[in-house]
């Protein structure tokens, strides 16, 4: 199945066809920079195109990922050339516009899918993402881009498309402004954001995280987002008739009306101790991952960078608010903590296994008849470091003694210091190593 994302060289576009690819489609990939389109298609193996006519035509599914306002024109100059039996979809953040363009600019037999994916190219996972889609005319595509998004554990959510940028007049455009918003009133208050993490609760750090998050973003996609959506004016004027009522009542401290302004909108937001109980797992997480990083102070550690998937192992030197200091064979590694998460016990282990050196022993001992060779070989395997064991051989007879049998025994290990741990247990087990 060929697939062509127009607009695929960065962003949401490589990300997608980095995804696809891995699902083992024929990508192809267009952009008008020859040089940066080259360079991605090859990072992630995929075709290479900055013809998007030759792209659409060809393909059995196009994906158009170009900014908000370049979608139109595109959809107009593609969708008439799209072979019969073949796939529209776009992913922009506006559904009305795009999708009456791809139901009046599509030739008969070509299936329409506006779709809209809640996230963006930084996720390390697709699981419990969320994927909006806005089909006029459900067709045979339909069920198998559902089963597809299904099976890679995403939420599917179908509305119509005047819903979905009601919707998103507040999810995106109403959250998106008073952020930006926020970050913009810092920035002119000159507040030293480092030195206000000192005097914060943890709801207040996690808040510039998310507001940091979000102002990172695509500048220019949010601005589209915020002058595109044909909801927004509404959405924002609400908002700022708000801001200026909750004002008049500071200034004229009105405290009834304020109290009950705060209270009657806590209790509009529904299942309010759900929302508490979900923020506090976030800030527990965050504690509880620096409270471990404490712990493994002087230990052995493994990290894997968040975005990367780079996987760094050492001995934890030091830890500072916002980076640890990991020994590594060759140096120091600094490393910011906002950027690594603490490989799980089971995981620092697997890495080992695949990219450290296995030392294979056999050990021979001594144990009264009635013992279970297999009994034993299982709790040497349960020592810390020991990868595996094997029962190799049994005997019985001279010059072991007539009531007793030697246990040959093979194990691996990464560390060879383990042998003595073994060779302890096995005494202690009542052995004699022969």
């Amino acid at each position: 199945m060929k697939v062509s994302v127009i607009g695929g060289t960065r962003g949401l576009g490589y990300w997608i066809a980095r995804f696809l690819k891995k699902n083992n489609l024929m990508v192809t990939i267009t952009g008008r920079d020859t040089l940066a389109g080259e360079s991605a298609a090859k990072s992630i193996g995929v075709s290479y195109t900055p013809n998007n006519q030759k792209a659409a035509s060809e393909a059995d599914i196009v994906i158009i990922t170009v900014p908000i306002e370049s979608t139109p024109q595109i959809i107009k100059n593609l969708a008439p050339i799209m072979k019969k039996g073949s796939l529209l979809i776009d992913v922009t953040s506006i559904k009305e516009e795009p999708t009456l363009l791809m139901e009046k600019y599509t030739p008969e037999g070509v299936e329409v899918l506006p779709s809209h994916p809640m996230f963006g190219p930084r996720i390390r996972s697709l699981e419990g993402q969320v994927v909006v889609l806005t089909p006029i005319k459900k067709g045979k595509w339909y069920p198998r881009v559902v089963d597809f998004l299904e099976s890679e554990k995403i939420r599917v959510l179908v509305t119509t498309p005047e819903v979905h940028d009601r919707m998103m007049s507040v999810v995106q455009g109403l959250t998106h402004f008073a952020y930006i918003s926020i970050a913009a009133t810092l920035k002119r208050l000159k507040v030293d954001l480092k030195e206000s993490r000192k005097f914060s609760s943890p709801i207040y750090s996690l808040m510039l995280d998310m507001i940091a998050r979000i102002v990172a973003q695509n500048p220019y996609l949010c601005y589209s987002i915020q002058t595109k959506n044909p909801h927004i004016r509404k959405t924002h004027q609400a908002f700022l008739e708000t801001f200026q009522e909750l004002k008049d009542m500071i200034e004229n401290e009105n405290q009834e009306e304020f109290v009950k302004a705060m209270s009657s909108a806590a209790k509009h937001l529904d299942d309010i101790e759900a929302s508490l109980g979900r923020s506090d797992k976030a800030i527990s997480a965050l504690n509880t991952e620096i409270r471990l990083l404490k712990d493994s102070l002087d230990q052995e550690v493994g990290l894997r960078h968040i975005y990367s998937g780079k996987i760094h192992v050492g001995i934890l030197e030091d830890l500072t608010p916002d980076f640890l200091y990991l020994k590594t064979n060759k140096k120091v590694l600094k490393v910011k903590i906002a950027n690594i998460e603490i490989l799980k016990p089971v995981e620092l282990l697997n890495w080992k296994v695949r990219n450290l050196p296995i030392k294979t022993y056999d050990i021979s001992v001594i144990f009264p008849k009635r013992a279970k060779a297999t009994v034993i070989a299982k709790s040497v395997e349960n020592l810390r470091g020991v990868l595996d064991t094997e029962v190799l051989d049994i005997y019985q007879g001279p010059p072991v003694p007539h009531d007793s049998q030697s246990i040959t025994i093979r194990y691996r290990v990464l560390d060879p210091e383990t042998i003595l741990d073994v060779e302890a247990f096995l005494k202690g087990f009542g052995g004699i190593i022969r």
